[in-house]
């Protein structure tokens, strides 16, 4: 018979080390990171007193107040809502100054010069507006830089148009082409002639020199039509379209950006 189990015997000394072994199949290749350095900025105006968030893998580089337009000794210059220059950082009525040709003497909001900006859809106040009061009636905006190239595209249709192939949409909207008809135009291809809300009167006009901002009757804005593809050569019939009908007569748009590769 087999006697009782005996004591564990001592460890037995270290082994010597084997041989390396072969070296592994290459793993799958990662995902692309994140590329930060692209130099592409997408400007987004929310038309509200919210700054609006960057779209999906932007990255933010700062918010701000939608500046729309500038006038000055008579003459005017328009910001393209798709640069990086129409989001001011911080808010004025005068947000510039002018210096004599001699550079000598600069003068600060002691002319009648104006700005014009972006507006929310806060209803129309019935007197200007000044101080406090004023920041309920200017549009916030985020400036963020793509990973790709971007651009808007207009339908012409009510219909919102589709990205072409290769191309994703981050948001439609309305297609603005100019304020106030002296030269305050958006490109067409640019974000910025894309506006998510239509709005009759999407800007507010201040005054510098009395620190106030209104909504005044000769504030035209434009805007691209619908057209009928069968008639567009024909000579347009003119109209004028109730508040109820506005929508139907303007262009939609989607801002698309390039599809990066997998």
């Amino acid at each position: 018979m087999p006697g009782l189990p005996g004591d564990r015997g001592l460890p037995g000394l270290k082994g010597q080390a084997s041989y390396p072994g072969d070296i592994g199949t290459p793993g799958p290749v990662g995902m692309p990171g994140p590329n930060y350095l692209t130099d592409i900025l997408l400007v987004r105006h929310s038309q509200d007193i919210k700054p609006p968030t960057c779209p999906k893998n932007m990255t933010k580089l700062w918010d701000g107040y939608s500046l729309l337009y500038i006038e000055g000794n008579g003459h005017a210059h328009g910001q393209d809502l798709g640069f990086a220059g129409s989001c001011l950082q911080r808010f004025s009525t005068m947000p510039f100054l002018f210096c004599n040709p001699e550079g000598t003497v600069c003068s600060y909001a002691s002319r009648n010069d104006k700005s014009s900006w972006l507006s929310t859809n806060k209803p129309l106040p019935l007197r200007p507006v000044r101080e406090e009061a004023i920041q309920d009636f200017i549009s916030r905006c985020v400036v963020c830089e793509s990973p790709a190239n971007v651009m808007a595209v207009h339908s012409q249709t009510e219909i919102y148009p589709e990205c072409p192939n290769g191309w994703s949409s981050l948001w439609v909207g309305y297609s603005f082409v100019m304020a106030r008809g002296e030269g305050g135009g958006q490109s067409l291809s640019s974000p910025g002639s894309c506006l998510e809300d239509f709005r009759a009167a999407p800007f507010i006009e201040c005054s510098g020199a009395r620190g106030t901002c209104y909504y005044f009757g000769n504030q035209l804005s434009f805007w691209l039509a619908t057209i009928n593809e069968t008639t567009q050569f024909e000579k347009p019939e003119g109209g004028t379209f109730k508040k109820e009908h506005l929508r139907s007569k303007i262009s939609r748009c989607s801002v698309c950006i390039r599809d990066l590769p997998n």
